[in-house]
């Protein structure tokens, strides 16, 4: 495997990550703030 593939392997994690954790700090923010609305708790 060529060293500029391993890297964008390598390197693309983080990536990734980060918009699985955009995704779900959306949704529960959508969430908590459906449930505020409501005048509901979020648990």
């Amino acid at each position: 495997m060529s060293t500029i593939a391993l890297s964008t392997y390598i390197l693309i994690w983080p990536v990734i990550v980060a918009v699985v954790l955009f995704v779900v700090g959306r949704a529960f923010y959508c969430e908590w703030a459906e449930a505020r609305r409501d005048g509901r708790s979020l648990i």
